[in-house]
């Protein structure tokens, strides 16, 4: 059922927000020559994918946890696009190639090896990896993995379709934060 309303809702989604897209791909082009940005991640039963955003960092930008990259690596267009929740609109086409969901744990990177521990033991890679989910909407990111995977093990235990709208609807209104740049002592 999740996956007839995860194809459903991005298409209308990719369709209604197309001008959007459009448009933030050529202000990207001028703020940092390279929009899209692709990252490989840990998807469904810890299966490697290609997860495509907006770009919001310099492009020289470390590939880590968003919770540690310089703060000043963000662009100010990307201010706006975080802030927003714009930046993600790409993962429209992942959800609708199979590889993500609307509403589903954040897929992280294979070098988060505690958080990957954390949800193998919870069993929360038997679903694919999602743009929102209960986690985002308490504000909750990879900084803390314990908790982020208690609370995706939460999320994926009492899930189901009105459960699903809610954080969608929650998301839209901009309830939560996701993943912050907050590494005020980075170095290179």
């Amino acid at each position: 059922m999740n996956r007839l309303l995860d194809i459903g809702i991005s298409l209308l989604a990719l369709l209604v927000f197309f001008p959007f897209l459009l448009a933030i791909f050529f202000l990207g082009l001028a703020d940092t020559g390279s929009p899209i940005f692709q990252q490989i991640r840990v998807g469904q039963n810890q299966r490697p994918f290609t997860l495509i955003k907006f770009r919001t960092m310099q492009r020289k930008t470390l590939s880590v946890a968003t919770h540690l990259v310089d703060p000043q690596a963000v662009t100010p267009i990307g201010h706006f696009l975080r802030r927003s929740k714009l930046d993600e609109l790409p993962q429209l086409w992942n959800v609708l190639k199979g590889e993500m969901s609307l509403v589903g744990p954040r897929p992280c990177l294979f070098s988060q090896e505690e958080l990957i521990r954390e949800r193998e033991r919870l069993g929360v890679f038997a679903v694919r990896p999602g743009i929102t989910g209960l986690a985002q909407i308490r504000g909750i990111d990879m900084s803390t993995p314990q908790l982020l995977a208690e609370t995706d093990a939460e999320m994926l235990a009492t899930l189901g379709v009105r459960e699903y709208f809610q954080y969608l609807w929650w998301t839209a209104l901009g309830k939560g934060s996701g993943d912050r740049v907050k590494n005020k002592n980075y170095k290179t």
